[in-house]
């Protein structure tokens, strides 16, 4: 039994056991910011965000009145979305809320103290910024905690008495804090940025001599010493963790805390060697990135930041960045975010939960925010450049388990994409799929059908019988003969011609379909074939299967590349499909689903919910083994029809809307011969440069 952890709300053996160790990590906590219960409560949070939002209900605001002006929000505009969002609280109160740019801290004139008068006296107001911009990774002077409180330095000129928020969430994981020097009143943590886990658990150190000031107004189980049900009658527990920490706390999450800092403990030796270690990669990553440059010396990147990486007391590991072409235009965050996750690296892209830090650095006006607004784009997703001007940037980030081979491997992931190594001087890469590794040729493919493949076997030499084949078929669609093969391009040769592209003499208005694909599988690799039928949501069958995970996550080449070693044909005749792939014997799953024995599961692709069966346990053996992780092949029902999203402008009727299969947003998908060739051209030319 001792290993068995009881609701602390309890008085027996494995609660008292819990509570014991919940009380441990708490002292846990406190020495690793190196202060003591003395000082210091920890209140255990869902996160960072909720202890912020704890805060903001229980900070004593005043509202303006006839004998005061009332309390003042303020807070730093380069501050998380979670911090700004406290002034819908506080309005609620009719305070005022106060964005305040960092430049105005930074030349705020520091005042006597004395001058202040007695704060007591006067409103409570809150002030609150980051240590460190989750943006960009600047970080702000710990002093400004005692020059605030103090009355030296002021947010704004007001009467009253000045508390601090200091939101240490991204600072803690690379750096320490010492709270016995910086005495700030309130200060947020989220504990995965520190260990990686566990993901919603955070706390809010509370300075014990703030603690009394906070109000509760909601109390939950586990809060309340006593209360009447049927009378308005409630006494809070005395200490302040209890009170604020409604239900039942995530004390096995909370458990798990010790082993998270006996194991940083360990590996790194302190938090001090965490920020050396942090701060040495990304000065070094940093002036690899500054010094890029194209042949014409145009800068590759263009990196936000205030500071010149000159110390980590003014720079956190991070950098903020968007790439440039050779003529100084941005490339989209979210075209180097693809990039990227072909190369196997992570990157976090957008504003990131800043939209002040982001407007600051980008040049990004409030006018500007609604009309992004009003063009589709919304915090998070993928509209990266609206006229041309960027709408979010490119953050990398390094922690304690960092090396110097992650960071050469990102600068070789950007010099590869953007600036071809010479000629016999081969950039070094990583061994494959790991970070940096190029993808390989069919990796970046992606269930899009490719016509400047390597040769792909024709239904007459390698398909089965009958692949391919429906001559009776009134709908069908009908590829070119055998056309020629693409032309190789080459550095010297022009812009192609229709004829080159293989588009016949006579009417350049005229397209010809010259090659045919069909990928059933999503993801996965295709066959060519010659004539084939169609269906209401495209060619029949194509990618009407896909491979989820054992979660039901539709896998793709990014997560695993070796879905492009899988080979599916259609056998119409026989009903089937077979799927081969190099070491596993053939396999063949039928082309219509058993209705009597068709488990019915859901699944999304591209933020669609569809509707699929599991196409049985012998294929999912046969994927399982193949990559080495369980696999289910899905398909989707037939009785289920997913509809294309499609925008009509005002002056444009509506029409029927397509049905799709596991497609990404459209039945087919058309690729220029032209097109194609003057890419490879162009490709051809800046790798010879």
């Amino acid at each position: 039994m001792e290993n068995v952890y009881g609701n602390p709300h309890s008085q027996n053996v494995s609660s008292k056991l819990t509570h014991d160790t919940v009380e441990q990590v708490r002292y846990r906590i406190l020495a690793h910011f190196h202060t003591s219960p003395e000082d210091y409560t920890v209140i255990f949070t869902a996160g960072s965000t909720a202890a912020l939002k704890l805060v903001a209900e229980a900070f004593p605001w005043v509202s303006p009145g006839p004998e005061s002006s009332g309390s003042r929000f303020c807070y730093l505009t380069d501050s998380h979305t979670s911090v700004v969002g406290m002034r819908k609280v506080t309005a609620t109160m009719n305070v005022t809320s106060i964005p305040i740019r960092p430049e105005d801290m930074w030349s705020a004139e520091k005042q006597d103290a004395a001058a202040a008068g007695n704060p007591d006296c006067q409103p409570p107001h809150l002030f609150c910024y980051p240590a460190q911009s989750n943006f960009s990774g600047t970080r702000y002077p710990l002093s400004w905690i005692e020059e605030v409180k103090s009355g030296q330095v002021h947010p704004m000129s007001v009467p009253g008495k000045w508390f601090v928020l200091l939101d240490a969430a991204a600072y803690v994981g690379t750096s320490p804090l010492d709270l016995s020097v910086h005495q700030a009143d309130f200060v947020p943590i989220s504990f995965y940025k520190i260990f990686g886990f566990p993901t919603g658990l955070g706390a809010l150190l509370v300075n014990n001599r703030s603690a009394p000031l906070l109000r509760k107004t909601y109390f939950g189980g586990g809060t309340a010493a006593a209360y009447l049900a049927g009378d308005d009658f409630y006494i809070p527990r005395e200490s302040v963790a209890e009170r604020f920490e409604d239900g039942t706390i995530s004390f096995l999450d909370i458990v798990a805390l010790k082993h998270g800092f006996d194991a940083l403990e360990r590996l790194t030796g302190g938090m001090e060697n965490v920020r050396q270690h942090t701060f040495t990669l990304a000065r070094y990553t940093y002036a690899a990135l500054s010094a890029l440059r194209y042949p014409n010396g145009a800068p590759v990147v263009r990196i936000y930041r205030d500071s010149e990486f000159s110390s980590p007391e003014v720079q956190g590991p991070v950098i903020s960045f968007n790439v440039l072409d050779d003529h100084g235009r941005i490339v989209g965050y979210s075209q180097v975010d693809k990039m990227a996750s072909l190369y196997n690296i992570h990157v976090r892209t957008g504003c990131f939960c800043n939209t002040g830090a982001c407007q600051r650095h980008l040049g990004i006006s409030d006018e500007m925010v609604k009309k992004h607004l009003q063009a589709g784009h919304v915090c998070g997703d993928d509209v990266d450049l609206i006229d041309g001007q960027p709408t979010g940037s490119v953050r990398i980030s390094f922690g304690y388990m960092s090396t110097l081979e992650d960071a050469q491997a990102f600068l070789r992931f950007i010099i590869a994409i953007r600036l071809c190594p010479p000629h016999g001087q081969p950039l070094p890469l990583a061994t494959p799929r790991e970070a940096g590794a190029p993808p390989t040729g069919s990796e970046a493919q992606d269930a899009v059908p490719a016509t400047v493949a390597t040769h792909s076997p024709s239904p007459q030499e390698d398909a089965p019988p009958g692949t391919g084949v429906w001559n009776n078929s009134p709908t069908t669609v009908d590829a070119v003969g055998l056309c020629p093969p693409l032309p190789e391009a080459t550095g010297t040769q022009q812009t192609p011609s229709e004829k080159a592209a293989g588009v016949p003499d006579g009417d350049l208005g005229s397209r010809v379909i010259t090659n045919l694909y069909v990928y059933p599988i999503k993801s996965c690799a295709a066959f060519e074939v010659t004539r084939w039928p169609l269906g209401n949501q495209g060619l029949l069958y194509d990618r009407s299967w896909m491979v989820v995970n054992h979660n039901g996550i539709c896998l793709s080449q990014k997560q695993e590349p070796r879905l492009c070693l899988i080979q599916p044909f259609i056998d119409l005749q026989r009903r089937i499909m077979v799927v081969q792939a190099q070491g596993m014997e053939p396999i063949e799953v039928p082309l219509e689903e058993n209705s009597e024995r068709a488990q019915i599961c859901q699944s999304k692709v591209c933020a669609d919910r569809v509707n699929t069966y599991d196409c049985g346990e012998k294929i999912s053996s046969w994927l399982s083994k193949f990559f080495g992780r369980p696999c289910h092949l899905i398909k989707q029902s037939s009785d289920f029809q997913r509809s294309a999203r499609r925008k009509h402008g005002k002056d444009q009727p509506a029409c029927t809307t397509a049905t799709l299969s596991l497609v990404n947003k459209a039945q087919y998908l058309l690729i220029n011969r032209s097109s194609v060739l003057e890419l490879q051209r162009q490709l051809n030319t800046r790798c010879s440069v």
